[in-house]
């Protein structure tokens, strides 16, 4: 059982529910990641998902995108947040780190090096899952079936158009939690209907069996302990983002931690 599992078995076993912060590896600051991440635990993040800078994201909306651009020309690419993980898991060796980004720089770094280097040396860093985006299920069960060898998860998005078929393929085949993206377009890019996303997270536990987190929208207390009642994590990206810019290094993670205490008291139950 990895640290995925374990993590989502606690939670549950506490009757609490999973705080998911999305960050993009070396952003505001090309070596602010590892701080970044501990300042984020500290406050009361559960999983970390650590966004792969890529040139050409599909699922990111503007806010993201400029994050990754600003972390490319810093010189950001998969082997430096690699490099992060690794010496996040020096100071902690529990929290799971999730790495989402695409299928480029996976498949680059592979062509670079050797076949499967991505996954060997993902696991070897300690990363726990991958989420990529353009990765659709019907072709990556190679992939999959390599990550399960090293003990990672791969993690698959829901969206509000899914069909039961679709849902039925993914949980055949995904690992460690989904992914269900409550709005119909980018990352941050609308409000969010709670029950929209209540009714559609019935359907997906109807064929799913692992926990089911949400994101895309959520970027307040209010919404994220509305989304709590129903799914086993809050995911949160865009709007830590938007905290983060232009920011100094020590201003940036204490922006992060004031953000995310008041989302972990919320979804608590403890938020005034």
């Amino acid at each position: 059982m990895n640290r995925i599992a374990l993590t989502f078995d606690r939670l549950k076993a506490e009757n609490r529910k999973a705080l998911i912060p999305y960050v993009t590896t070396g952003y505001p600051h090309a070596d602010i990641t590892p701080a970044l991440m501990h300042g984020m635990v500290q406050a009361g993040a559960d999983v970390i998902e650590l966004g792969v800078p890529f040139s050409d994201p599909s699922a990111d909306g503007s806010t993201i995108q400029q994050a990754g651009e600003q972390a490319l020309r810093a010189g950001i690419g998969l082997p430096q947040v690699l490099a992060n993980v690794h010496t996040f898991r020096q100071q902690d060796t529990t929290t799971p780190v999730v790495l989402m980004g695409y299928a480029n720089p996976i498949e680059r770094y592979d062509q670079l090096r050797r076949p499967n280097a991505f996954v060997e040396d993902a696991a070897a860093a300690g990363v726990d899952g991958v989420l990529v985006v353009d990765y659709p299920p019907e072709e990556c069960e190679a992939f999959a079936a390599q990550l399960r060898q090293h003990g990672l998860d791969l993690i698959f998005l829901l969206a509000p158009t899914s069909t039961d078929a679709r849902i039925q393929q993914i949980a055949a085949i995904a690992s460690g939690y989904v992914y269900y993206v409550s709005i119909k377009g980018v990352t941050g890019s609308k409000t969010l209907d709670v029950a929209q996303v209540q009714q559609m997270l019935e359907r997906i536990r109807q064929h799913v069996a692992i926990p089911v987190g949400v994101g895309f929208g959520i970027r307040d207390a209010q919404t994220a302990q509305s989304i709590a009642q129903t799914a086993d994590a809050v995911v949160i990206g865009s709007k830590i983002i938007e905290l983060l810019k232009d920011q100094p290094a020590e201003a940036a993670i204490a922006a992060a931690q004031e953000f995310l205490r008041g989302i972990r008291a919320a979804i608590d139950g403890d938020a005034p």
